[in-house]
Order: C-alpha cells, then sequence, then structure tokens
C-alpha cells in the first residue's frame, strides 16, 4: 500500500472526507480528528472580492509546511496529520485549504490543528492576490496572525 503524502499543494479541488479517510487508515489508536477547511470569502477588508490567486515557491512551500508537521509531532501526541493547499485561481467559495490531524485524543488532535493553521498564515511561503473593484492587491499576514503564532512561543518574521 502506498502511503499519501503529508502535504500535497495542488490546483485541483480535495475531498476532505477522502483525505481523512487515508489519513485514518489502518490506524485502530485513533480515537480523535479534527479537520479544518479554509474558503475563499466574497468580502476582504472592506471590499468585494470577485477572486483570488495564490502562487507558492515549488518544493520550498512543500518543505516548509513538513517542517511544521514535524514540530506539530514533536509539541502534541499525535498520529498524523496532513496540508492540501490549493494554489492557481480560486473563486468565492471555494476550499482553499485544509489540515487535518489525528490523535487517541481530542486535546491533542485540536491544538495540533490550530498550531498548524496558525503556522501556515504566517510561516508557509505562499502569496496571495485578490482581485477587488478597486483593483488587485497582495494579502499580507495581519498582525493578529502574528499574535497567534506567538502564543506558541515563536515569534518569527512573516514568510
Amino acid at each position: 500500500m502506498t502511503v499519501a503524502p503529508r502535504v500535497r499543494i495542488q490546483t485541483q479541488d480535495f475531498d476532505l472526507s477522502a483525505e481523512v479517510a487515508q489519513l485514518r487508515a489502518g490506524q485502530a489508536g485513533i480515537g480523535a480528528v479534527c479537520a479544518f477547511v479554509g474558503t475563499v470569502r466574497d468580502h476582504s477588508e472592506g471590499s468585494t472580492v470577485a477572486a483570488m490567486a495564490l502562487e507558492h515557491y515549488p518544493g520550498m512551500t512543500e518543505s516548509s509546511i513538513e517542517a511544521m508537521i514535524d514540530e506539530a509531532h514533536r509539541r502534541f501526541d499525535i498520529l498524523g496529520a496532513r496540508v492540501v493547499h490549493r494554489v492557481g485561481p480560486l473563486a468565492p467559495t471555494d476550499q482553499i485549504m485544509m489540515v487535518a490531524v489525528v490523535s487517541a485524543h481530542r486535546g491533542q488532535s485540536f491544538q495540533a490543528c490550530e498550531f498548524l493553521m496558525d503556522y501556515l498564515k504566517t510561516q508557509a511561503p505562499f502569496w496571495k492576490k485578490e482581485s477587488t473593484p478597486e483593483g488587485a492587491r497582495w494579502v499580507d499576514a495581519r498582525v493578529s496572525d502574528d499574535d497567534a503564532l506567538a502564543r506558541w512561543g515563536l515569534h518569527l518574521p512573516n514568510a
């Protein structure tokens, strides 16, 4: 049986149920699954968002997220984690990304999932551009994203 990768960067949509099923396969000790799916909103910072485009640096992005997952394994008692992130053009309501974590108990799954999300928002090398009536604009990480990462004891500059 081929093991699915922990990190995938892709243009096509993903099926959360299928991703979680693969993550859980053959692991009878799993008692908790926590998953987060991010979607494209139709508004941001007071403007309507007609579309979004996500770019990344192939190879560096996957390596960065793999390191994040390794850190989650060091910090939390989890049995597995998976991140799928889309790039390319996206429209409002499209799925952007997912994080799924499995563990024996829910607390560790919730914490690891939140940790990975906080890390992804500021440290993963993605570049996001929104198309609005005022024109296209690049989106920076928010101060609140930096604050969320800091509560894990990480004070890092944005990627």
